[in-house]
């Protein structure tokens, strides 16, 4: 059994008109909603061996403000790939099926649209109520959770993942 959890980063600041996309800090909002994404994993009892992050600075503070909250007893590896920042849900799937079967539950830290157009994908049978909340949006610093009956992440595809969580920030 695999899990993947994929996290939006949380709300970003506009107020730099100036600043290139790449750059753009959390916002206030953000800022509350990052640790908030982090406890809610915690309490879905996700335990990712391997994070993989967008190296944008928006999804890097993200996951540095809910890594502490999710109290790990053993710190995941963080990988920042370039490959995620703005990736379309096929570049997404590509890189998550590379990763090793010793990794049997990863969590992503990325962007829209492509992070929603992946979950929606993966969704595959499961409780339609989820399923329907998934489709209807994917906010910042929302979590989808997927449980796939798969031995090896090279296994997974469109429709093969069981939806078992869906998560928003309360602001």
């Amino acid at each position: 059994m695999l899990t993947l959890a994929l996290l939006r980063h949380a709300k970003s600041s506009w107020d730099n008109p100036g600043a290139d996309d790449f750059s753009r800090p959390l916002n206030a909002r953000g800022l509350h909603a990052a640790p908030e994404a982090g406890r809610a994993l915690r309490e879905l009892g996700i335990v990712p061996s391997l994070v993989l992050c967008s190296p944008a600075k928006r999804t890097q503070e993200t996951l540095g403000l809910a890594l502490p909250q999710m109290q790990l007893a053993a710190a995941p590896e963080i990988v920042l790939d370039d490959k995620l920042y703005l990736a379309a849900p096929a570049e997404m799937l590509k890189l998550i099926k590379t990763i090793s079967a010793n990794h049997t539950s990863l969590l992503v830290v990325a962007h829209n649209p492509g992070m929603h157009n992946l979950a929606d994908a993966l969704a595959g049978p499961g409780p339609e109520v989820l399923n329907e909340k998934l489709a209807e949006k994917f906010p910042t610093a929302a979590i989808a959770v997927f449980a796939f009956n798969k031995k090896t992440w090279s296994d997974i595809g469109p429709r093969s993942g069981r939806l078992t969580a869906f998560w928003t920030p309360t602001k």
